[in-house]
């Protein structure tokens, strides 16, 4: 198994390719068939952590674990103690309520790289750096979160993940993980073990997705052995299967969840209980849906004739 720490440089993709040319982390990391854990956006910096390891990935990447996650943000403006303490009870971000996250101000510029773009300035806006730790993982979360108290974001850089720390890794490098850091990580989910209360048919859990069925976080659960809702089978069988093709059977029952339809007769249309078409003198039309007629033929009775 391979643990891979790399600092990811401004516009970077946190990925392995793109069909649009820009620059990914094959460009800086030269291990293979290692995969991030959870994303950073392509405007944003700094730590991104690689593993094969995909049950470790599957949990860290699982909101309920809550895996913090520390960032400094430069904000246009200087937020004041009110701002600091609306980030810190959480604020409405449009698509919900952040949870409670911890934000100072930092007393002092941070001694961080150039960027390969300059930030842009103001000349008559003083700029300010936060220090904010969350443990979500909303779209653009952090700016969002700046924004919304009034003092947009110019630059992000995330400097730990639990407790990884960007101190000595230089923009685009990469390091393997000590012995003493994969077990830390290790037990940031240890004895946790995902049983049969998380699982609910047909759901997923926020963030994760799965092919063959909906597994939370992926994995499924120790000792169960259910299986995942999948389509392709006939009926309604249990834990969500489909009904191939969708379809319903007339005629009695065939199985759990099927419905017998009825039949009406070829071509015609009823309304109100009689045939469309012209009303037949004397008589009247049998009850829609019950065989009126020869057996074997099913419709609307035939209207009697007058003697």
């Amino acid at each position: 198994m391979r643990y891979v720490l790399v600092h990811k440089p401004y516009e970077v993709l946190t990925q392995f390719t793109d069909e649009n040319g820009r620059a990914t982390l094959k460009d800086f990391v030269d291990v293979p068939n290692v995969y991030p854990v959870g994303r950073l956006d392509y405007d944003s910096e700094g730590l991104v952590l690689l593993t094969d390891d995909k049950p470790l990935q599957h949990r860290l990447s699982e909101p309920r674990f809550k895996i913090p996650k520390t960032y400094w943000v430069q904000v246009e403006g200087i937020p004041t103690e009110e701002a600091l303490a609306q980030l810190r009870r959480g604020v409405d971000i449009k698509t919900g309520f952040t949870a409670p996250a911890e934000a100072e101000l930092l007393p002092e510029p941070v001694a961080v790289a150039e960027r390969s773009k300059p930030v842009r300035f103001r000349a008559n806006i003083p700029t300010a750096w936060l220090r904010i730790t969350i443990s979500q993982g909303m779209n653009r979360q952090v700016r969002k979160m700046t924004a919304a108290v009034g003092f947009p974001t110019l630059r992000l850089i995330r400097v730990q993940i639990a407790d990884l720390r960007i101190a000595g890794l230089p923009p685009g490098k990469w390091r393997d993980l000590t012995s003493d850091e994969i077990k830390d990580l290790k037990e940031l989910t240890a004895g946790q073990v995902l049983g049969p209360n998380d699982f609910k048919s047909g759901a997923r859990t926020p963030g994760t997705a799965n092919s063959g069925g909906f597994w939370p976080g992926g994995i499924r659960p120790s000792g169960d052995s259910r299986k995942p809702a999948a389509g392709g089978k006939s009926g309604a069988g249990k834990f969500g299967v489909s009904k191939a093709g969708g379809s319903r059977s007339a005629g009695p029952k065939s199985g759990p969840g099927s419905k017998p339809t009825g039949s009406r007769p070829t071509g015609s249309k009823l309304t109100g209980g009689k045939p469309a078409g012209d009303k037949p003198a004397g008589g009247k039309p049998g009850p829609a849906g019950k065989s009126g007629g020869p057996a074997g033929k099913s419709g609307a009775g035939r209207p009697s004739r007058p003697r």
